[in-house]
Parts: structure tokens; sequence; C-alpha cells
């Protein structure tokens, strides 16, 4: 079955080539495009994931592509141009910059905005980032056909001078949604109240939103909730699922898979994430299965998370890795029985689908897209219960290698339908030329 994998894998490789050589792999018409991110590393979350991709399918389809972006900036193909906008970074700076402030930041509002806002606990850099790209636009000889904006979703953005040429926003998942799991996680009125200044931008998101006549969301559920908490039209939202680089991520059978490492990619201490309830669910499901362990990918911090490893005595049995570039990550997707999201809500989910276009088995939460995206190929357990996940986990590991298998197909299989940005990129150019015609 892994060798049939590999083959199919190959195959697509090949049919993908000779439909770009012969007539699929050019767009009707080359486009310059210039796609805004205010933070856009790959090794800070998935935006800066899902930038490369993106940029890397327009260029291949013909379209010459520039990422304006705030540090830390992004690592993508060479052909596209890296337009950096530099801000004041404070969060990578020592004394997480508060001793940063310059006179010469005074004669910036953008600079006094991040310097003050960060330090009264206010998350300001989509809006900051966003005034200092209509600077740059205003001053600029480069004439877009279209602007992406990739969720900063600043007033700024709205200058006529910006307006004037297409303009699509993406919202990868309403962040209302983070708020009221980080207040419903919150242990005191002093978190609350820093979490609501921490959020406090999102106000300026909305109201953004609100006016943009063209918007791409990666899920039916996504927009859906947009609709709901940013009380957007239908009209405006364009569902397009995300891709993934399978060209990396992909079935590797010379790669053997442990017998019962399950892998996991979240941010610790994030609520969102649901990691504590997969290390419960670890707990019990260890009562029964001892040599079963978890890989998560991510930074452990002292915190929650932390705490309940120790808690429950699961220091022997999970690991924590960052900073993996994308093929040791893909590696290490291959190397896993299991791939586990247990996300309380997620907008799409990328590592989902990372796992299966390397023919990992899933188990997901119903939060959010990722039934949308796990569809047939896996198992689905409500989010937040514990004892259906820790069953779910005991009754992947009690399936023989030939039903393991035969999740592996399944898992390949839709990933390679549906995750395909060669497939997916056409999607992007309809809505850019509607986007367009509209300013015609």
């Amino acid at each position: 079955m892994d060798q049939d994998l590999l083959a199919r894998a190959r195959n697509t490789d090949m049919s993908t080539k000779l439909v770009s050589v012969k007539s699929g792999k050019l767009a009707a018409r080359p486009l310059k495009i210039a796609i805004l991110s205010y933070r856009s590393t790959p090794h800070v979350g998935g935006q800066g994931i899902y930038v490369d991709y993106l940029s890397r399918a327009l260029v291949e389809r013909g379209h010459t592509v520039d990422i304006l972006s705030g540090p830390p900036y992004p690592e993508c193909d060479p052909r596209v141009r890296i337009i950096e906008i530099p801000s004041l970074d404070l969060y990578t700076k020592p004394h997480n910059g508060h001793y940063e402030l310059r006179p010469r930041h005074l004669l910036s509002w953008a600079d006094t905005s991040e310097y003050f806002s960060h330090l009264t606990g206010k998350f300001s850099e989509p809006i900051t980032f966003g005034h200092r790209v209509r600077k740059y636009l205003s001053k600029s000889q480069t004439d877009y056909d279209v602007i992406l904006d990739n969720q900063s979703l600043s007033r700024s953005l709205l200058a006529p001078h910006i307006q004037s040429t297409a303009f699509v926003g993406v919202i990868h998942h309403p962040i209302t949604r983070d708020i009221k799991l980080d207040l419903g996680d919150a242990p005191d009125w002093k978190k609350r109240w820093l979490t609501n200044r921490w959020y406090s931008f999102h106000k300026e998101q909305i109201r953004t939103a609100r006016k943009l006549p063209f918007i791409i969301t990666p899920s039916e559920a996504t927009k859906a909730d947009i609709i709901a908490e940013f009380d957007l039209n239908s009209e405006q939202l364009n569902v397009i699922p995300l891709g993934v680089d399978q060209q990396t991520f992909r079935p590797d059978p010379t790669v053997k898979r442990h017998s019962s490492q399950i892998i996991t990619t979240a941010s610790a201490d994030v609520p969102l994430k649901g990691l504590k309830f997969l290390l419960e669910a670890l707990a019990i499901a260890r009562q029964t299965r001892p040599d079963i362990s978890l890989l998560v990918i991510g930074k452990l911090r002292d915190g929650p998370t932390k705490d309940t490893v120790k808690k429950l005595q699961l220091e022997d049995a999970v690991t924590f890795r960052s900073g993996l570039t994308r093929d040791e990550l893909a590696r290490a997707f291959q190397e896993a029985s299991l791939s586990v999201t247990p996300s309380l809500y997620e907008g799409f989910g990328l590592p989902c689908a990372e796992a299966m276009s390397c023919a990992t088995p899933v188990i997901t939460s119903d939060g959010g897209a990722l039934p949308e995206v796990i569809g047939d190929a896996g198992t689905i357990f409500p989010k937040g219960n514990v004892e259906a996940l820790s069953q779910a986990l005991l009754d992947f590991f009690s399936l023989n290698s030939e039903e393991r298998s035969e999740l592996s197909e399944r898992a390949f299989r839709r990933a390679s339908k549906h995750f395909n940005w060669m497939n997916l990129a056409p999607l992007y150019e309809s809505v850019f030329e509607k986007a367009i015609q509209s300013k015609c």
C-alpha cells in the first residue's frame, strides 16, 4: 500500500507538470499582484505559510507578485519580490521592547502608536502596518492590478489611492472566536481586562471588513461565522480552501512510522488549540496503552501546558519541537502513526491538511472547519470531549496494519484532490478578475 501511495504521488507530480507545459499552468492573462501581510515568517504561524504557498502558486501561473510585509519577513520563492515595511518589531527586542522608544519615533504616528500600545498591552501591529503601507503606496510608482490583504484589515487600507485599485481581503477566521475562548479561559478580572485590551484592534478590523466588497475565506464554516460575527453579507465572501506544498508534504515509504506516536501542532498555551484536552485524553489512553507517545510541534513555556504535563505525569510521554524546517515537519508527519487536531475552533486547519498529504491518518475535533477538511477520511470527535478523544485514540491503536493503511490511503486521496495549490490558484484569479472588473 505504501508503494502504491508513492507511485500515485509521483504520477500526480508528473500529470501536474504535463498540464503545466501544455495548457494549464499560465493564467489567461498575467497580473501584477501585491500581497499585504503584517508579519509573514512561516515560523510564527500559519499566515506566513499561507503567504508563501499562495505567492508561489501565483508566480507558477505567470503572475508577478510583490509581498509587502512587516517583520518578521517571509521566506518565499526567489521569483517573489519582498518589499520590507519596517516596524519597531518590539516583541523581538530585549526587555520586551520597553526601552526602544527614541525621539525620532515621536515624529511617526505609527511608531508612537505601536510603542505605547505595546507598553499598555494592546496588539496594534495590523493597524500600524496598514498605516505604513498606505504611506508606502502613496509614494510608490508601482501600479498593481490587484491588492490582496492578508487579514490586517486596517482602516488605512480604505484610503482612496489604495481602493482605486482592485482590492481583495482575506479573513482566515473571525478573531472574535479567539477573544471569546481566551476570555472564557481567563482566571480573573485582570486577565480578562488584558485580553480585551490585547484584542481591541478587532473592532477596526470589523469596520474595515464591512466596507470590502471582495473577501476570501478558507471554509464554509468560517464564512458562516464571519457573517454572524462581523455582520457581513454572503455576497462579500468567496470560499477557497487552503492548499499544501505537496512536493514536500507527501508519502515517503522509505520513512518508517513509529507504531504508537501521535503528532499535533499547537501553540502550547493558546486555549483555542485545545492541547490540554489531548493531554488529558492521552493520560487516559495510556492507562490501557502505555506505549502511546505524543510529539507536539510547538514550544513549551512556563505556563498552564507545562503544569498540565507535570500534573498528568506525562513528562516521559510528550515531546515538544519547534523551529522545524518544512522538510523536517513533513518528515515528522511521515514518521507519526496518527495526527490529532484537538482545536476548539479552526478557520481551516492547515496542519491537518499537511498530515493528510503525507498519508498520515487523522483525528480531529468538530471545531469550526475541521470536519470540512477531514471529510470522510478520518475520525471526528466532539470538541473538548476528553472521553471521546481518548476512546478514538484507543480505537485507532487497536487497528491492524492493513486497517491503518486504508486510513492512510483515504487521507492521501482526499488531500491530493482538495489541497493542491495548482487547482486553487485559478479560483483566486477568478476573484481577482471580479474585483478588477468592478473598477472598470
